[in-house]
């Protein structure tokens, strides 16, 4: 299968003209790092919001580092493929070092990123939650889990390209999902790409600079914004 992207940029840029009709209510785009934040900048330009993160991230299988058992948000709360019980290697003690590998990996991020700027107000807002892909839809419920105690106006998913199955899932935890391509011939988020380049610490964090807000987007710094 061709790609159908030449690279994050061009496939935000699409996925911004089927997001620009939209009534959006003081609109604000969460990215899901490393990835989705090239993809969040494009989406956040396009719809004139404000762009900040989400942190989520996978729980690894034992001894299969690339292979989801399931997602940790930044709250603490877990979310668990169906079949993760039953992956080699799993157990009780397992999970739970996991869980503090991420967790930790979170907090190192949440510090690095909030140098760079405040965690954006949520509550009342229309919220774009996105990322290059989703392939076991993992991180981006365990980021909606996350995010809907903050009582948003409404979560909106908005990605590229998802397993149709597993986008089905993701649809059951937000109040509507934006997906370009959800072909049946799905086995990874690179193949959709021309190019598919990592993206590393500084890249996230030039990107955050450059798309910063003004105290006149209205956006509340006087408190903790994350607060429900």
């Amino acid at each position: 299968m061709s790609a159908n992207f030449q690279d994050r940029e061009d496939a935000a840029r699409q996925l911004g003209e089927k997001l620009k009709p939209r009534d959006l209510r003081d609109p604000l785009v969460l990215a899901i790092p490393r990835g989705g934040v090239v993809t969040g900048a494009v989406l956040a330009r396009c719809l004139r919001a404000e762009l900040d993160v989400a942190l989520s991230r996978k729980l690894r299988a034992p001894h299969q580092p690339e292979y989801a058992i399931g997602a940790i948000g930044e709250d603490g709360r877990v979310t668990l493929n169906a079949d993760a019980h039953r992956v080699s290697g799993m157990s009780d003690e397992y999970l739970e070092e996991e869980k503090q590998r991420q967790l930790a990996e979170i907090a190192r991020r949440r510090e690095l990123i909030r140098g760079v700027r405040p965690a954006a107000r949520i509550r009342g807002r229309s919220v774009i939650v996105t990322d290059d892909g989703i392939a076991t839809g993992s991180t981006m419920i365990a980021a909606l889990q996350s995010l809907r105690a903050h009582r948003p106006h409404e979560l909106i998913v908005a990605v590229p390209v998802a397993a149709p199955d597993r986008l089905a899932e993701v649809r059951r935890w937000c109040d509507d999902a934006v997906c370009l391509q959800a072909p049946r011939g799905f086995w990874a988020i690179g193949q959709f790409y021309d190019r598919f380049d990592q993206i590393d610490d500084d890249e996230v964090l030039r990107l955050l600079r450059e798309n910063a807000v003004t105290p006149a987007s209205g956006t509340d710094r006087g408190s903790d914004p994350r607060t429900p």
